[in-house]
C-alpha cells in the first residue's frame, strides 16, 4: 500500500504468465515490475521513485511455488518470506527458511518475495547471503520465451545485468541434504534490519564448507580461504568433528577476511580500526563461529 495517489496516466498491467510479464516490460521500457512491493512502495512513499508504469506479478501462479529438478529446487521468485518459512520448505532449504523467518514483522514476511530481495539487492537482504553460500543460479526470462542462467553472485556484483524486457523468473538451488545455518545480528530485539548476517552450509559430498557474510558490504562476501582452511580440519568420516579452538579461529578468519585491517601508513605503522568497525568485526566473528558450531553439532 502507498499513501501517495497514483500519478495521472500511470499504466498498471497485470499479466498472468511470465512471458506476458516480459512482453509488458519490453513494450513499456520505463515500467517497473512489482510483487510484494515492500521495497518499491517504501521508495515511492519517500519520493525516491516515481514509476511511470507498473507491471504487477501477483497473478502469475507459475512463480509462486517450487519444483524438483535434477537434485535442485527450482524456486519461483514470487515465493513470499512467509511461505518459505513454513516447515515443508524448511525441510528442503533450512538456511533460506531461517532467513525468511527473520526477514521482518509479519506484514513484511506476508508480502515480501524472494525475487524482490534479489532484484532490490539491498545489502541487508536476508536471503542474499544464503543464496550466495548455496551458489544459487537465477533463471532469467526474456522475450520470445528465451531463458538464460546467471549465477546469483554475478548479478549482485554487477558482472551481469538484466537487459531490457528481462525478468528473473526462478532461482535454482542445489539440495545438499546437509546442515545449513543462517544467523544475523540486529540493532534491536526481534525482527529488524541486519547489522551483519552469516549463512553457512556444509557440502559433505565435496567435503566443503561454504560461508557468506551479508549486510556489511554492498553484496554478500565469500571468505574462500577460510572455507577451504576449515574444511580440511573437519573429520568428515567421523561425525564431522572439529576441535573447539578451530571454531574460534574460523570466526576470526572470516571476520578478518571480510573486514581487513587498514593498510599500513607510509612509516610502516598500522592504524587501528575505528571502534564501530572493530565491534562489527567481532560481531561477524561471533556469528561465523556460532554458525559453524551449529552446523557441525
Amino acid at each position: 500500500m502507498t499513501t501517495h495517489a497514483p500519478q495521472a496516466g500511470q499504466a498498471v498491467t497485470l499479466p498472468t504468465t511470465l512471458d506476458e510479464a516480459v512482453a509488458a516490460l519490453a513494450a513499456m521500457p520505463t515500467a517497473v515490475p512489482v510483487a510484494g512491493g515492500t521495497d518499491l512502495m517504501a521508495a515511492v512513499n519517500s519520493g525516491q521513485l516515481r514509476p511511470a508504469a507498473l507491471v504487477g506479478l501477483g497473478r502469475i501462479s507459475e512463480i509462486r511455488g517450487w519444483q524438483y529438478q535434477d537434485g535442485h529446487a527450482l524456486l519461483g521468485v514470487g515465493l513470499t518470506h512467509a511461505r518459505m518459512g513454513r516447515p515443508d520448505f524448511a525441510a528442503l532449504i533450512p538456511a533460506l527458511a531461517a532467513a525468511a523467518r527473520a526477514a521482518g514483522p509479519p506484514h513484511i514476511r506476508n508480502a515480501g518475495t524472494l525475487g524482490g530481495n534479489i532484484a532490490s539487492a539491498a545489502p541487508t537482504g536476508d536471503a542474499l547471503p544464503v543464496l550466495a553460500a548455496l551458489e544459487a543460479t537465477l533463471i532469467v526470462a526474456g522475450q520470445g520465451g528465451a531463458r538464460r542462467e546467471v549465477p546469483v553472485s554475478h548479478l549482485l556484483a554487477g558482472v551481469e545485468m538484466l537487459g531490457g524486457g528481462e525478468l528473473i523468473g526462478f532461482v535454482r538451488v542445489p539440495l545438499l541434504h546437509a546442515p545449513q545455518v543462517f544467523l544475523k545480528a540486529t540493532a534491536r530485539t526481534g525482527p529488524g534490519r541486519a547489522l551483519a548476517s552469516v549463512a553457512l552450509v556444509l557440502d559433505p559430498a565435496r567435503r566443503g564448507v561454504r560461508c557468506a557474510v551479508g549486510a556489511i558490504a554492498p553484496m554478500p562476501l565469500r571468505p574462500l580461504e577460510a572455507e577451504q582452511w576449515v574444511a580440511q580440519l573437519i573429520d568428515w568420516d567421523n561425525d564431522r568433528r572439529l576441535v573447539p579452538e578451530a571454531l574460534s579461529a574460523f570466526g576470526e578468519y572470516v571476520a578478518a577476511a571480510c573486514i581487513p585491517d587498514p593498510a599500513p601508513e607510509a612509516d610502516g605503522s598500522v592504524p587501528s580500526l575505528p571502534p564501530a568497525v572493530l565491534h562489527l568485526r567481532r560481531t561477524v566473528a561471533a556469528l561465523a563461529r556460532r554458525a559453524l558450531g551449529r552446523a557441525l553439532s
